[in-house]
């Protein structure tokens, strides 16, 4: 079998490392530059923090035009935040209301989404860090004119780069993309192993699906953004081959999720055969060969060399052959239209796979119109709309950003007083008089722990105090040892990089070294004081206990959204099932040239595939959501047999969808038993009575049907009377209350 990339060697090579590096060397600059060349340590301290502030909004593989956007945004906001918060900061009775109004405020801004909660969360980071240092009136312009010039700073140096590097960019996002469905398809060869638990494999397939989910779509939006114009340039044959790469990768997912196949009727059905075997070892060299692929796109060079499935696809053909010469398909034909399926859903794969590795090499233009082309595909990125009445109808008590903004502010309050209570504590003044001037640490924590869900806060809080042990633990060591400042620099400067990079991948060991990296700041403002690690040790833990007690306050369960969720999901499990009939249609009326009644089946097929991303997007909604409510408290937990039965129906449903439509396409009619079949599931989807067929036809090519249509009109049923049990208890139970 082969051996699978190694992370290490997949995190070097993303867009997460790169991308860490580029903020990590724009937050750097402006503090070398100021403290190296001029000495004023002060000055590239301020202006860091207002670097690092823009860098928030900086994310890997994003798309360029929001993340100029969003950085420009930040400039300005943590601009403002600063002049307000140094102007509040000299008058004792303004910095208590106005810290925790800003923490509000900019709390509310989640209502937009991950860009809306970086975007608070840098200006309610700026608006701490300026609390660092008292400032008087007179001071307060020239720090906000040296952290707008940091900010600027950045945003241009920013810019300059995404320029230079736009095809590295879009690379490592499609390179991480690649790697998210290589797993998904060693996940999925998992099934054909009799070994393994079929409960355990699903719980994994749908984490890796939802993962995936959300690696295609970073991809989309990078690699789309940019789509070629047609002309003969270099940057037009560099978009051109990324577009095919990424065409090609969505065609391959589509293999994968159109498989209908009943694994325990396989497993029940054939357990002495080598058949499964033959899936499982394919499968794994298939996923190999895309890890491989992206790996090589991510270091820019081509894909020649592949593991070969050829001899499982002809041990496949003879066992097949097998079969049919002892009589399965009379015997059984259902059964052995799965095994046919199965054939060439493997033999499909291949194909794409290699066609891949041909356009790593050779990046043909696959489509002759390339402005209509480019529509199409437009309609597919993710748009941002930031709209003042999204923000005005959340603020009420039943809102779960409204509450979250208040938990905030609460939190905020209460780490200004406990930060006030140890500066004027007998013992605290005695044994370390530090610890008086840095209680923003402990609101820095609370603001980084804090999140909209408690199971994301409880898990940050985690992962928060094991990486500041573990960092402070790590700095004691490194200043015991006594080591050059030209090494300590360039340890700070490594810790920085890493701290950025780490963040969305490990945000355990992304604590480490931003701790690590906070110690060596202030051991090279502060030389020869190790106290600062105790310090920061103390702050971090009252921050914790903080963050954690406050998530308490007025708290958003993820019950309270799962209904909603579930609600969504249904609606685009129809839509996917009803475009893709109106794609059927298009395809049967196009081949009967018939002009007067026939659409474009072009348009109906980008439509069902729009469906079919919106699908993917909800089940991925849907499903983080319920397993973020296992991780609740069992209290705070609702109907969770019901969810998780609804999690895995939509999965069947969705993938049944995907197998029959282009196999409908291909007939040019279907008989009574398929098309009752097919209106039985829309109807039990929109919760009308239905009456589904007692027999669905098998003769010829209709046998590949039966199956994944019996399937679908129970998963549909299952649906419908699931959503019925959440309704029934929804109106039977008690709403929840603020707490």
């Amino acid at each position: 079998m082969p051996a699978p990339t190694p992370q290490l060697q997949r995190f070097f090579y993303s867009h997460h490392f790169f991308g860490g590096l580029r903020q990590a060397t724009g937050v750097l600059l402006p503090a070398l530059v100021l403290s190296g060349l001029f000495g004023w340590v002060a000055g590239g301290f301020v202006a860091a923090v207002g670097a690092a502030c823009v860098a928030i909004l900086d994310q890997p593989g994003g798309p360029r035009r929001y993340g100029i956007n969003g950085m420009f945004a930040a400039l300005c906001l943590g601009s403002a935040t600063t002049a307000i918060t140094g102007l509040a900061a000299g008058n004792a009775l303004a910095i208590w209301l106005v810290v925790p109004a800003l923490c509000f405020a900019f709390s509310m801004l989640t209502v937009y989404g991950k860009h809306g909660g970086l975007l608070g969360f840098a200006c309610l980071l700026i608006m701490t860090l300026t609390l660092r240092t008292p400032l008087t009136q007179a001071d307060v312009l020239q720090h906000t004119l040296i952290s707008f010039l940091g900010g600027t700073f950045y945003l241009l140096y920013s810019a300059l780069v995404h320029r230079m590097m736009w095809h590295r960019e879009e690379q490592q996002a499609l390179s991480v993309a690649l790697f998210a469905t290589a797993d998904y398809i060693a996940t999925r060869a998992r099934f054909y192993d009799i070994h393994l638990d079929l409960g355990e494999n699903y719980r994994q397939l749908i984490r890796r699906q939802a993962a995936m989910t959300e690696a295609h779509q970073a991809a989309r939006d990078m690699v789309l953004r940019e789509l070629p114009r047609g002309t003969r340039s270099r940057a037009d044959r560099q978009r051109q081959g990324l577009l095919n790469l990424f065409v090609d990768m969505i065609g391959l997912l589509d293999s994968m999720v159109a498989t209908p196949t009943d694994y325990a009727t396989l497993r029940e059905a054939l357990p002495d055969s080598d058949v499964l075997l033959f899936v499982r070892d394919a499968m794994h060299k298939l996923a190999a060969n895309v890890s491989g692929l992206a790996l090589n796109v991510a270091r820019n060079r081509h894909t020649r060399v592949r593991n070969s499935a050829k001899a499982e696809l002809r041990a496949l053909e003879f066992e097949l052959q097998q079969l049919r010469e002892q009589g399965m398909p009379q015997r059984n034909p259902e059964l052995y239209a799965l095994l046919v399926q199965v054939l060439r859903r493997v033999r499909n794969m291949t194909r794409q796979v290699d066609r891949m590795a041909d356009h790593s090499v050779n990046p043909l233009p696959q489509h002759s119109d390339l402005s209509k082309a480019n529509r199409s595909l437009n309609r597919f990125l993710t748009r941002q709309k930031w709209r003042l009445e999204l923000l005005t109808d959340n603020l009420h008590g039943q809102s779960a950003h409204f509450r979250y903004a208040v938990r905030v502010a609460i939190a905020a309050l209460l780490s200004m007083a406990v930060g006030t209570g140890l500066a004027y504590a007998p013992m605290v003044r005695t044994l370390d008089p530090g610890m008086a001037g840095h209680s923003y640490w402990i609101i820095l924590t609370v603001l980084i722990i804090m999140k909209p869900g408690f199971a994301l806060t409880r898990q940050r809080n985690g992962w928060r105090l094991t990486g500041t042990l573990i960092g402070c633990g790590l700095a004691l060591l490194l200043f015991y040892l006594g080591l050059d400042p030209t090494l300590y620099l360039l340890i700070l400067a490594v810790c920085s990089v890493l701290g950025y990079s780490l963040i969305q991948v490990n945000y355990t060991l992304s604590a480490v070294f931003n701790t690590l990296f906070v110690l060596l700041v202030f051991h090279f403002l502060v030389p020869g004081s190790n106290t600062v690690v105790g310090e920061r040790l103390a702050d971090t833990l009252i921050g914790c206990v903080l963050a954690l007690g406050c998530s308490y306050i007025l708290p958003s369960w993820e019950r309270n959204t799962l209904d909603a969720l579930a609600h969504t999901l249904r609606t685009a499990n129809q839509a996917f099932l009803c475009s893709g009939l109106d794609f059927v249609r298009a395809a049967r009326l196009t081949r009967q040239a018939d002009p007067a009644a026939a659409t474009d089946p072009q348009e109906a097929e980008t439509q069902w595939k729009l469906c079919r991303k919106n699908v993917h997007i909800a089940f991925s909604n849907f499903t983080a959501a319920f397993y973020r409510m296992m991780d609740e408290p069992a209290r705070r937990q609702r109907r969770v047999p019901v969810y998780n039965r609804l999690m895995i129906h939509h999965h069947t449903l969705a993938s049944q969808i995907a197998a029959v439509i282009p196999q409908l396409a291909l007939l040019d009619a279907e008989p009574d038993g398929i098309r009752q079949a097919l209106a039985a599931t829309d109807d039990f989807l929109a919760g009308r009575p239905a009456d589904p067929p007692k027999v669905i036809e098998t003769d010829g090519d209709h046998a590949a049907l039966a199956y994944p249509l019996r399937q679908m009109v129970l998963a549909a049923r299952q649906v419908r009377d699931n959503m019925q049990a959440l309704e029934q208890t929804g109106t039977a139970r008690t709403p929840d209350l603020p707490e």
